[in-house]
C-alpha cells in the first residue's frame, strides 16, 4: 500500500497542483491531506475544491477551524489573523460546513494522521520537544498505531520513539515496524525549513518507507496572487525564503 500524506497548502494553488500532478508518477493507493488547506494563501476556495474533489480522506488544520469559526484567532500574530479574516469572506457557507465536519485525527490499518499532535490534536500545538513527541508516542500507541503522520509546523522530521528518543531529517526514512515513529511531512503551500520547494511524504508499507519529496513550483504565480488580494506582503516575501 503507497500512501501520499500533504498537508499545510494554504492557499496555494500554484504548490497544490505541482503536488498532485506528481502522484501519478509515484503510484500511491490512498490520498491523505494533513489538514490546513486553507489560510495565508490567496485561493482557499480553489485549494479546498480541489482536495475535495480528490474524495481523498482529509482531517481539520488550525486554519481550517480558524476560517469557520471553530478556533480562536486571538493566539494568531497579525498576519495569520488577517490572513483568517480574509479567508472567511472567500468561502462560502457549504464550504465552511465541510470544514467544520472535518475529523482530527483518523487510524488505518498501516498508520494513523493528525494535524499538530496525537495526544491533544484539539489544541494544535507542535511537536518540537523530545517531551512533545513523547506524549504523542503514547497517544499513538493508544489509536493501536506505530507509525503516525503529521503537519502544523511545515518542517519535514521523522521522530522516532528510541532511549532518548531521536530524529531525522533525512528524506528517505526507513520504518521498524517494532517502533514507534511520527512523521512531519513538510508544507505543500508553505515550507519553513528554509527550503521554498513544496514538501509531502509517500509510505510505502510494503517497502517499510517514508520519502520526503520537494518539488519546486511558481512562487512568483503565488506570491503575485497573495499580493494582489491585498493580503500582508509577508506571506508572499517567505514564500521564496522557505520559512
Amino acid at each position: 500500500m503507497r500512501y501520499a500524506l500533504l498537508g499545510d497548502i494554504h492557499g496555494n494553488t500554484e504548490a497544490l497542483e505541482v503536488i498532485l500532478g506528481s502522484l501519478g508518477e509515484q503510484k500511491v493507493d490512498k490520498i491523505v491531506c494533513l489538514g490546513d488547506v486553507v489560510g495565508y494563501g490567496a485561493e482557499p476556495a480553489a485549494c479546498l475544491e480541489r482536495i475535495r474533489g480528490l474524495g481523498c480522506d482529509c482531517i481539520a488544520g488550525n486554519h481550517d477551524w480558524a476560517a469557520v469559526g471553530k478556533l480562536s484567532i486571538d493566539c494568531f500574530n497579525a498576519y495569520a489573523k488577517a490572513a483568517a479574516l480574509w479567508t472567511r469572506e472567500q468561502l462560502t457557507q457549504e464550504q465552511k460546513d465541510w470544514l467544520s465536519a472535518l475529523p482530527l485525527s483518523l487510524t488505518y490499518e498501516h498508520c494513523a494522521v493528525a494535524h499538530g499532535t496525537f495526544h491533544q490534536p484539539e489544541a494544535f500545538n507542535y511537536i518540537q520537544t523530545v517531551f512533545d513527541a513523547q506524549q504523542s508516542f503514547e497517544a499513538l500507541k493508544r489509536m493501536g498505531a506505530r507509525l503516525g503522520f503529521l503537519g502544523h509546523s511545515h518542517v519535514p522530521v521523522g521522530f522516532f520513539d528510541t532511549d532518548p528518543i531521536t530524529y531525522t531529517l533525512d528524506p528517505e526514512i526507513p520504518i521498524d515496524e517494532e517502533l514507534a515513529i511520527i512523521v512531519n511531512a513538510g508544507s505543500v503551500g508553505q515550507p519553513r525549513d528554509e527550503n521554498n520547494k513544496a514538501s509531502y511524504a509517500v509510505y510505502d508499507s510494503d517497502a517499510k518507507a517514508v520519502s520526503i519529496i520537494r518539488l519546486d513550483y511558481d512562487i512568483d504565480a503565488a506570491a503575485n496572487k497573495i499580493r494582489a488580494a491585498g493580503l500582508p506582503e509577508i506571506l508572499a516575501a517567505r514564500l521564496y525564503q522557505g520559512k
